[in-house]
C-alpha cells in the first residue's frame, strides 16, 4: 500500500473511532452539557497526519453525528466542527512545526486555551439559536456554565492523548500505516526514529 491509501485508511479509522466515542460514551458534566472524547481521536489522527486530517476527522464525524444522534441539526453541526477544530488543529498545527514533547505540550496547552475562548464566543452567538432563549440568557450561563465546561472538556482531552498518543503511534507503525519518519511519538524527534 502506498502512503497516501494508509493515510486514507487510517484517517477512516479515526473516524469510525470518533463517532463511537460520541455514540457510546457521552458523560454529563454541568448542566446539559455532555463530555465524550471523540477531540481525543481526532487530535491524535492530526497529531500524526497534520492539521488538515483533524479537520477533515471533525467534519465528517461531526455530520455523520448530525444525520444520526444529534438533536441540534446544522447548529450542533457547526458547533461539534469549531469546538474539535479549535482545539484539535491548533494542537497539531503547532506539534507539526515542533515535533519533540514540548512542542505536543505546547500544542495541547494551546488547543485547551483556543478550544475555551472559541466556544466561549460561539456559544454566546450560536446557543440562543438551538437552546431557543434569549441571548442574555446564554450570557448568564458562559461563566458559570460554559467556562467551566470548555476547561474541563480541553484539560481531560488534553491529559487523554498525551496518554494515548505514543501507544496509538506506535501500534500504527507496526501495523505500517505511519511510516517512521512521518510522525514521532512524544518525547522523541523525528530524527530518532
Amino acid at each position: 500500500m502506498d502512503y497516501k491509501t494508509k493515510k486514507l485508511t487510517a484517517t477512516g479509522m479515526f473516524c469510525a473511532l470518533a463517532y463511537l466515542t460520541v455514540a457510546t460514551m457521552r458523560i454529563p458534566l454541568i448542566l446539559f452539557l455532555k463530555y465524550e472524547p471523540k477531540d481525543v481521536v481526532i487530535t491524535i489522527g492530526g497529531l500524526i497526519f497534520g492539521p488538515l486530517t483533524s479537520f477533515w476527522i471533525s467534519l465528517i464525524v461531526s455530520f455523520v453525528q448530525m444525520l444520526t444522534i444529534s438533536e441540534n441539526g446544522i447548529l450542533g453541526f457547526l458547533m461539534n466542527v469549531i469546538s474539535s477544530c479549535s482545539f484539535a488543529c491548533t494542537a497539531s498545527l503547532i506539534y507539526k512545526k515542533k515535533r519533540t514533547r514540548p512542542g505536543a505540550i505546547t500544542g495541547l496547552l494551546s488547543g485547551w486555551a483556543c478550544m475555551i475562548v472559541v466556544m466561549l464566543l460561539w456559544n454566546y452567538l450560536i446557543a440562543p439559536l438551538y437552546m431557543g432563549t434569549s441571548r442574555e440568557d446564554v450570557a448568564r450561563l458562559l461563566l458559570p456554565a460554559f467556562l467551566p465546561f470548555n476547561f474541563i472538556k480541553g484539560g481531560l482531552n488534553a491529559a487523554i492523548t498525551m496518554f494515548l498518543y505514543k501507544p496509538v503511534v506506535t501500534a500504527l507503525r507496526r501495523a505500517r500505516m505511519v511510516p517512521e519518519k512521518r510522525s514521532a511519538p512524544l518525547g522523541r524527534s523525528p530524527r530518532d526514529c
